[in-house]
């Protein structure tokens, strides 16, 4: 099966983690059968991935916090681009955590994933250096609550980008504008917070 335009690699570890299966990518994907690999269509032009991607080569994380993984939009990109790069995923939906534990179990060992609420994580303080929060803040209840448990485990630097406008999405809760948040991670101790907007999204770099 050729998937020229998705991440094959990692859609392989999917599979072979899915169907307990082993053998080239290729292989493996001719085995794919029902699965849906849709969720590995390439997004790493999209315009707020390649501005965190650019951000995070300036950091030089060796470990990353992702909050909110969902389908792997930002995900797919990011372990491409840092090959080397540990990844921790959260989210609160059980069957996305299930399939990003796939690619552990299908040969991605870099990645790991647990279902837990934002604001309670199963994380010591200050855990991890680089925490990336991106498209969830706005679908939280309670944003400066979440915020606040963000900041606990993040040692160094937080990245976070919210829609900048309002849209059509139901599941949308909160619209943020650039003061509120600039205001929020200043109090929960973040010194240094840079805001840019990028095509309809404001993308925060907050660091210690």
């Amino acid at each position: 099966m050729s998937l020229s335009n998705h991440y094959e690699h990692f859609a392989a570890a999917f599979v072979r983690g899915k169907l307990g299966i082993d053998g080239t990518d290729e292989e493996v994907l001719e085995q794919a059968g029902e699965l849906r690999l849709h969720r590995f269509k390439r997004s790493n032009q999209l315009p707020r991935v390649r501005k965190v991607l650019g951000t995070l080569h300036g950091l030089a994380p060796e470990r990353l916090l992702d909050l909110g993984t969902g389908r792997g939009v930002f995900l797919w990109p990011l372990l491409e681009e840092f090959p080397e790069l540990e990844v921790t995923c959260v989210d609160v939906l059980d069957y996305r955590v299930a399939d990003l534990q796939a690619l552990s179990r299908g040969g991605l060992s870099r990645v790991t994933a647990l279902n837990c609420p934002l604001e309670a994580m199963p994380f010591a303080d200050r855990e991890f250096p680089v925490v990336t929060m991106l498209e969830v803040l706005e679908h939280t209840p309670d944003p400066l609550r979440a915020l606040t448990e963000v900041s606990r485990v993040c040692d160094r630097s937080l990245i976070v980008s919210v829609p900048s406008h309002e849209d059509d999405n139901p599941e949308h809760l909160h619209l943020f504008n650039s003061n509120q948040l600039k205001s929020w991670l200043q109090s929960l101790g973040f010194a240094r917070v840079k805001l840019d907007g990028v095509l309809n999204h404001i993308v925060v770099l907050a660091q210690r």
